[in-house]
């Protein structure tokens, strides 16, 4: 066992997650949380930062760790780290690569997600937890922010805390104001034991795209990610531009003349 695994987290990280746990009720009394770790940087903090708290904090929880492991993924560093963390860990095996092969996703990453956070939130369910902790961070939501700008139109990002009405379980992501930057360091400082080349199409997607893209326009602009935080959580309905509904009731029926006269 690494010993900086037993170090404390760095504090500006651990004061940015309690605002995050605090702004956004994320955490409450005999809460039961169950933590999606994938191996990579920003879950492995995630880990960290929750078992210190659920050891210093008044609030009592639980808190466990499972791990969604492509075929042939060794975890067993991951299984080292949650045991010196005093976290249950668990893993669920599923060939999601071969099953992104086959299919010949588009969307891998967004695929991947998707099926991943399923078989979690399954999991979750099955074992009694009520909240899923998943290790996004600020970089996280504004590159989402400008994906949905971009190509879907929409000002809009996930959320720090949401409930799946489906699945009865909660969503939360305490590191929702952290930088990626902060995570990768400490990461490194405390000598985290980091799956890499898990994935194959790491590096070659929409989001890394996005992310260079941000990381340029932050030499113009210092202070992009933080206004773009505050304009998620400041967004006003007076901002919006609202079409009246006279308009939408005749765009409506321009539709439906239209689609009378291609029949």
């Amino acid at each position: 066992m690494n010993p900086r695994w037993l170090d404390p987290l760095a504090h500006s990280l651990r004061r940015g997650m309690g605002r995050a746990l605090a702004d956004f009720s994320m955490i409450r009394e005999g809460d039961k949380v169950v933590l999606g770790l994938s191996g990579g940087k920003d879950t492995l903090v995630l880990l960290h930062a929750l078992s210190e708290f659920r050891r210093r904090s008044p609030v009592h929880f639980e808190l466990a760790a499972c791990t969604v492991a492509f075929t042939g993924m060794d975890v067993s560093q991951l299984e080292d780290y949650c045991r010196a963390r005093g976290v249950p860990y668990m893993v669920l095996r599923h060939p999601i690569l071969e099953i992104i092969e086959s299919r010949n996703e588009r969307s891998p990453c967004s695929f991947c997600a998707n099926l991943r956070r399923g078989m979690l939130n399954f999991r979750a369910r099955e074992e009694g937890f009520n909240k899923l902790a998943l290790g996004h961070n600020l970089d996280d939501a504004v590159e989402t922010f400008f994906m949905n700008l971009f190509r879907a139109g929409r000002a809009r990002s996930f959320q720090p805390k949401f409930f799946q009405d489906r699945t009865g379980i909660e969503v939360i992501r305490p590191l929702i104001y952290a930088r990626e930057t902060s995570i990768a360091e400490e990461a490194r400082r405390l000598g985290l034991p980091i799956l890499l080349g898990a994935c194959p199409y790491a590096g070659r997607t929409e989001r890394q795209r996005t992310k260079e893209m941000l990381a340029e326009m932050k030499t113009r602009v210092p202070d992009i990610f933080a206004n773009v935080a505050n304009a998620l959580k400041t967004l006003d309905s007076s901002d919006r531009w609202r079409v009246s509904r006279e308009e939408r009731t005749e765009k409506k029926e321009r539709v439906f003349r239209g689609h009378r006269t291609l029949g």
